[in-house]
């Protein structure tokens, strides 16, 4: 099992980003390097309902993958909130996973976090730093 390795520098700004647009569902980028998540690049949600699901803006996310790519990064995953729980993929989530990089659930109601593949549905480790 790959293990994604987060400062808690980083696991703070994810959490900023995720209280700052609640009620809605929020969507970032960890970029790093080897496992080690360096950056957190918050984007913005243009899903229709934002408050039910959650879309990146195709540009920033292509713009975000060349700056990373760049500096020596890559994207080593996709994070999003489930503003009300749980932290686990939805059937839309798990339909929608195009990356083949672990997909980060934050369940803000309840403070858990969790990493999958996705489609699989395996977990993936997080150690905090």
């Amino acid at each position: 099992m790959r293990v994604l390795r987060l400062s808690e520098a980083c696991l703070e700004q994810t959490l900023a980003h995720l209280r700052g647009v609640y009620p809605e569902e929020g969507v970032g980028l960890w970029l790093g390097r080897v496992g080690r998540i360096e950056r957190v690049l918050p984007l913005r949600n243009v899903h229709p309902t934002p408050w039910l699901r959650y879309r990146a803006e195709p540009q920033a996310v292509l713009r975000a993958l060349r700056g990373a790519e760049a500096e020596g990064m890559e994207l080593l995953a996709i994070y999003h909130s489930h503003p009300h729980g749980p932290a686990e993929p939805s059937s839309t989530d798990v339909a929608e996973a195009y990356w083949r990089v672990p997909y980060v659930i934050f369940d803000l109601k309840r403070g858990v976090y969790r990493a999958y593949r996705l489609p699989e549905g395996e977990e993936v480790g997080i150690e905090l730093l």
